[in-house]
């Protein structure tokens, strides 16, 4: 019982992975989702690219790519950036497969975090449904409109 409590306890917590020389492939199995929160770049010429892969009915397949890295060196010559860019993010729906695959020069951080999909009612709503909050009305109650006196 106790083992069970601390994989439920840890599930769903965020991860981050480093790309540099090996493709990173992240699962996401049907009734989940991932959300990807920062998905960074230093060095390199090219950009990274968050490629997703999605399975199911032949409407709902097939791939592409979502998410560009931010890049976070300011660095000098043909690739010099005036400002630092603004991260975006991203939530991928399962089954799906993700894929980034390593740039030359460049280091690839990600963090992300995969939660199930169960009990969220479509709402977006976090997992968690309302508490039934029970509303008893007495015989005695009476309705007082504004104005009157009695």
């Amino acid at each position: 019982m106790m083992l069970a409590a601390a994989s439920i306890a840890f599930a769903g917590q965020f991860k981050s992975k480093i790309v540099t020389t090996q493709v990173l492939t992240i699962t996401v199995p049907d009734d989940h989702f991932i959300k990807i929160t920062n998905f960074s770049q230093q060095g390199g010429t090219d950009r990274g690219v968050i490629e997703v892969m999605l399975q199911g009915d032949t409407e709902s397949s097939g791939t592409a790519n979502v998410l560009t890295a931010t890049r976070v060196d300011l660095s000098t010559g043909n690739n010099a950036q005036n400002a630092p860019e603004i991260s975006n993010r991203a939530i991928i729906a399962g089954p799906a497969e993700i894929r980034i695959q390593p740039i030359a020069g460049a280091t690839l951080f990600i963090t992300y975090r995969k939660e199930s999909n169960e009990g969220t009612g479509g709402g977006g709503g976090g997992g968690t449904s309302p508490t039934p909050f029970p509303i008893f009305i007495s015989p005695e109650l009476r309705l007082i409109r504004p104005g009157c006196n009695r």
